[in-house]
């Protein structure tokens, strides 16, 4: 009989879906994460420990949350002897989480989220599954990175959005494959994370930036965008249309923003694909040239997330662009050159596109 060496994977509870029960109107998080653990089979050869962090739904998550979720991790990954960890999370915001974990992540041994579309007292629920699945994953994935590991699948956590809001496969990246399966006792071989510049830990009294998201649309105009600049929001993501288009109004806002000193980031409300600078009368081209940061294949909540990072690390404002440019620039730099060979087929092939 093969012997397996006992690893070690630290749970970290955070509530949501997978820790919740029926409150007689509605579901809420309740349970405490070892009681969330026992609802699974731990795979052999896989030893646990739980840290309870706080047990809420997640679209109740703040900023302070999801950095104390980053410093959980740490902390845990400060012991030698945990071989990888596991963050059991409600999944509307679990790609936020996700990617501020991926951000500051430098080590490796793996960090995996999951969570459930089904409560914790659901006799057909998803919990135990995708937690057993996690657990494995977080044993054997070293090297992998940040993961998210959902009804049977692994997904790198940069890209990867939710997607269905009540089917169990609920989590993947629109504009990219997987990175594997798992399944009976096994986790196919994954691919070694990417290497980026990893973020310092932000100091534990940091004050947490307000960032916004605005979105635009037919008839829309920059008012809320500039109702978010006076509410003294000191990032912005612009979710535009396409390939990353609004209109001149929002152009000039945001070059008027980016002078106040604001930061500011676009992507697109379109599920796949990477903002390009294609088109000019308000589109990427003249966004870009006031000053905002394209975001490649990032989508609102990671690219959110990716401007909050930016802020948390740099005070100067020259800097803080710059970072926020090295934190989306290889995914934009990749999908970005792919899109802009296909818009070079001719302008009536990118006119079709518009």
């Amino acid at each position: 009989m093969e012997h397996v060496d006992q690893k070690t994977v630290v749970v970290v509870s955070t509530g949501g879906t997978i820790a919740s029960r029926w409150q007689g109107t509605g579901y809420a998080a309740e349970a405490p994460g070892q009681e969330v653990l026992s609802s699974a089979p731990v795979p052999d050869g896989v030893a646990v420990r739980v840290v309870d962090l706080f047990t809420v739904n997640s679209p109740r998550l703040t900023t302070a949350h999801q950095l104390a979720v980053v410093r959980a991790v740490h902390e845990a990954l400060a012991d030698p002897g945990v071989d990888g960890v596991v963050v059991t999370h409600g999944t509307d915001t679990l790609e936020e989480t996700a990617f501020l974990l991926d951000l500051h992540h430098d080590d490796p041994r793996p960090v995996v989220l999951t969570g459930a579309q089904r409560p914790l007292d659901d006799a057909d629920g998803d919990a135990a599954g995708n937690l057993h699945d996690a657990l494995l994953t977080a044993s054997r994935a070293r090297g992998a990175g940040v993961l998210v590991v959902f009804d049977g699948m692994v997904h790198a956590a940069r890209g990867t959005v939710k997607t269905h809001t009540v089917a169990a496969d609920a989590f993947c990246d629109p504009s990219g494959p997987p990175l594997g399966k798992v399944g009976f006792g096994a986790v196919s071989p994954l691919p070694p994370a990417q290497r980026r510049t990893r973020l310092p830990l932000p100091p534990a009294d940091a004050a947490t930036p307000r960032v916004d998201i605005v979105m635009h649309h037919s008839d829309a105009d920059p008012l809320l965008l500039e109702a978010a600049v006076s509410a003294g929001a000191q990032g912005l993501v612009l979710v535009g249309t396409g390939a990353g288009n609004a209109t001149p109004e929002f152009a000039e806002a945001v070059a008027r923003a980016v002078r106040a000193g604001v930061l500011v980031a676009v992507t697109t409300r379109v599920p796949a694909g990477p903002v390009v600078p294609l088109y000019t009368g308000g589109g990427a081209v003249d966004l870009a040239a006031a000053g905002a940061v394209l975001t490649g294949t990032l989508r609102a909540g990671q690219a959110r997330i990716a401007v909050l990072a930016a802020l948390l690390a740099e005070d100067e404002a020259q800097r803080r662009t710059e970072v926020l440019r090295g934190l989306v620039g290889p995914a934009q730099a990749g999908a970005g050159a792919a899109a802009e060979a296909e818009g070079a087929e001719g302008a009536e092939g990118a006119g079709r596109a518009a």
